[in-house]
């Protein structure tokens, strides 16, 4: 088990917290044939992947029909890629490859080319290229061997950008600007414009509400709005965190703000363990005897209640808070039952959050 106390509270850029709106990444999405696998490609049950490579053939004036194909060395995938904004044609883009068939590893394989749409079905660019793998699938005698995800690969800048994408934001017509929060809140926006005028030296920026800052361009800075962007983005300002304690009973782990306010509470912890064992034997009659030969099964019970004990836990900092439970040997799942109790009766005034 592992207890973390954090400190939320740090000094971030404008762009690390906020995003300009109307500046944003397109997810782009195709579907497409891997070439070149050695025999890990889908199987002849997968017809989609037959037809796919038939339809391709054709295109290329080759006429086969569907039974005509027997291969394993051929994968249907779906490529993916997010497509930034201000790219033009030619750009080049990172394209994520992932088998949507069964088969068990894309290991040596060439994606053939391939068309990315975005969402309004627009073909917007294109994918090809050798694919990289951070895994392998070995298979010898009956017994598979597997590592990582191997039916998931990426290509680097294998995909280009083929189509002239219209900046929502015309930067060079604009008078002002928003800035978006990640996180909504009205500390944060209202420390941003106050970072941001210190900066530009004026009074030019405002928190319209908890999650947007509205920054008028100066007129010094007519003409050079990019400059202005990039100035803004570099501000630093102290960001606000809500408190909250973050548990996550799988692994064992939970993580703390150091800005948690923290009341004297007592803490009771202990545990009742019952064992049963079962054991079956076999009972033998004696020589001569007329008995014959029974299974016999023999129950016990052992119940072991550990001693239980109550601790006060109090202090001014997480660290105390945490020191206090490992000293009391809680468990994941009994340490989360505790916060929560802790969190009900007033002793931790935060946000208690499950992952």
């Amino acid at each position: 088990m592992w207890l973390l106390a954090i400190s939320l509270a740090a000094a971030a850029r404008v762009k690390d917290v906020t995003a300009l709106y109307g500046v944003r990444d397109n997810p782009l999405v195709g579907y497409g044939l891997v070439v070149g696998l050695d025999r890990t490609g889908d199987s002849a049950q997968n017809l989609a992947a037959i037809r796919a490579l038939a339809n391709r053939l054709q295109g290329l004036g080759m006429t086969m029909s569907d039974a005509e194909i027997k291969s394993r060395n051929v994968a249907m995938v779906m490529v993916t890629a997010s497509l930034p904004s201000g790219t033009r044609p030619g750009s080049p883009l990172d394209v994520s490859v992932s088998s949507a068939g069964d088969a068990r590893s894309l290991e040596g394989g060439v994606l053939l080319l391939t068309p990315l749409y975005a969402a309004n079905g627009m073909a917007i660019a294109e994918a090809q290229g050798s694919i990289l793998v951070g895994g392998y699938s070995v298979a010898a005698g009956g017994t598979t061997t597997v590592k990582n995800h191997p039916t998931v690969g990426i290509i680097p800048r294998g995909g280009s950008v083929e189509v002239e994408i219209p900046n929502r934001l015309d930067i060079t017509q604009s008078v002002s600007f928003d800035w978006v929060l990640d996180r909504p809140d009205f500390t944060n926006s209202t420390r941003i414009a106050t970072a941001v005028d210190s900066a530009l030296g004026g009074d030019y920026a405002e928190a319209v509400d908890s999650g947007t800052i509205r920054v008028q361009v100066p007129d010094a800075w007519l003409g050079r709005q990019a400059e202005l962007i990039a100035a803004v983005d570099a501000v630093r300002v102290d960001v606000d965190q809500v408190a909250k304690v973050v548990v996550s009973e799988r692994t064992g782990t939970v993580v703390m703000g150091s800005d948690i306010t923290v009341s004297p509470v007592a803490v009771a912890h202990g545990g009742l363990t019952i064992e049963v064992n079962r054991q079956t034997t076999v009972s033998q009659p004696g020589p001569l005897s007329a008995g014959s030969t029974a299974v016999v099964s023999n129950s016990s019970i052992k119940v072991d209640e550990a001693r239980g004990r109550i601790e006060m836990i109090e202090g001014v900092t997480v660290g105390d808070v945490v020191s206090a439970l490992n000293r009391m040997g809680v468990t994941p799942r009994d340490l989360i039952v505790i916060l929560q109790a802790m969190h009900t009766a007033g002793g931790l005034v935060a946000e208690i959050e499950a992952i």
